[in-house]
């Protein structure tokens, strides 16, 4: 591994920290966790008012997509490049959370699938901001496992009827447009019968809910789809085969939202040297050290696990599955260290008001959202069995449903007449 930059990686690090410099609304305050959420703002519509305003600077700067073609406002730079940028950025205090999914996940799909006068329409739109882009994929009884869904579409002509429901849809309270995997042949097994499709999120027949979360925040949704009419241009992929379009979207999913947001290492660190226990600081206990160290190594195995992908892409390699380990441990070391800072807060660890508690009730917040982290982008069971399968050779699962017809296999609901 080299932990260096290379010359024209240096001097691209310094074209982004002048135009940061110049454009960001504020400068190196606070760090990549004061800027950690947006979704969730009560007054979302402004939020959004704010990223697209941001988005919009980003791609007349050049840097809202690097590594994506000129002809749609991309600058056909390396992954290196879009790495050495995402670092800079996370000093500034910048809008986030509204075009990850679009940029990250969307628009990589209808790029690899899409017809090019769908590409002219809808690419630079999302790139520039003006159209925001949701992914359709949980259900209630397809979570971590996505091919289990069961939302239908039944096909009428040059038309698909949608009838279902998706869940934990984030962003769709304010998106234009999305990707939606659905069921077309129920008597496939059920990585056979699926087929993606591109939609309108203001169609006739879709019904967006906003769920309310502990956190206070309502970042997602519910969305059901009544009689929602698709044309059969706007499918990706080919017929039944959606799982296939799915895992573009997923392997792109894997970079876009692997890493917690925060609060890490320096955080906590920060809070036992300010924070008094028995009158002396808390960093002086032996067993507050002791947890410190732990949290250290992993940041720092962490640390080098990105820096090993970062040597990759450098080399213009594609980085393998081992991705997964970065989500697995960030997310798991955030509950950890939310739920340790609060610990050592005391009484006070109950109170949420940002102006009564240490570092602004930074912990407290940290702790009611960081269990979705570990759910949202692949459950750590499901990143477990990536890593143990396709990074350690593994034996897979045994997976009795796999060639079933999906119609056969059970769920959790009896069948007409059956016994219980």
């Amino acid at each position: 591994m080299d932990f260096n930059d290379t010359p024209d990686e240096a001097a691209f690090r310094g074209e982004v920290r002048r135009s940061l410099d110049a454009e960001a609304p504020n400068k190196r305050a606070g760090g990549p966790v004061a800027s950690r959420r947006l979704l969730g703002d009560p007054d979302w519509g402004e939020a959004v008012k704010r990223a697209k305003q941001w988005q919009a600077k980003k791609a007349d700067a050049g840097f809202a997509a690097i590594t994506w073609p000129k002809q749609w406002g991309g600058r056909e730079g390396s992954p290196i490049q879009q790495i050495i940028y995402n670092q800079e950025e996370a000093h500034y205090i910048v809008p986030k959370g509204v075009f990850e999914i679009g940029l990250g996940m969307c628009i990589p799909t209808l790029m690899a699938y899409g017809t090019p006068a769908q590409l002219e329409r809808y690419v630079r739109p999302a790139l520039r901001g003006e159209e925001i882009w949701c992914q359709l994929f949980s259900e209630p009884s397809a979570g971590s496992d996505l091919a289990g869904l069961r939302t239908r579409a039944e096909r009428d002509g040059e038309e698909w009827i949608i009838n279902g429901q998706k869940i934990w849809t984030s962003g769709a309270h304010f998106a234009d447009l999305g990707i939606i995997i659905t069921r077309t042949n129920p008597d496939a097994p059920k990585h056979r019968g699926l087929t993606m499709f591109f939609i309108d999120m203001h169609s006739p027949g879709i019904e967006v809910r906003r769920i309310k979360q502990i956190s206070g925040t309502s970042n997602f949704n519910e969305v059901f789809f009544t009689d929602t009419r698709v044309p059969d241009h706007q499918r990706l992929g080919e017929v039944g085969a959606g799982w296939k379009v799915a895992l573009t979207t997923l392997m792109n999913e894997r970079l876009a939202v692997g890493d917690a947001p925060g609060p890490d290492f320096d955080d906590i660190f920060a809070l036992a040297r300010t924070l008094p226990i028995d009158g002396t600081p808390a960093i002086r206990d032996s067993a507050v050290r002791d947890k410190l160290a732990d949290w250290y190594v992993k940041t720092q195995g962490l640390t080098y696990t990105k820096f090993r992908t970062m040597t990759a892409l450098s080399r213009g390699q594609v980085p393998g599955p081992e991705a997964s380990i970065t989500k697995l441990v960030s997310a798991t070391k955030l509950q950890e260290i939310a739920s340790y800072a609060i610990d050592l807060i005391g009484q006070s660890g109950a109170v949420m008001d940002p102006q009564v508690v240490p570092m602004e009730a930074l912990f407290q917040e940290a702790l009611l959202y960081a269990p979705a982290l570990r759910i949202a982008g692949g459950s750590d069971e499901i990143l477990r069995n990536i890593i143990a399968e396709r990074v350690l050779g593994l034996p897979g699962d045994v997976r009795v449903d796999k060639d079933a017809p999906f119609s056969a296999v059970r769920s959790g609901r009896p069948r007409p007449g059956a016994k219980i």
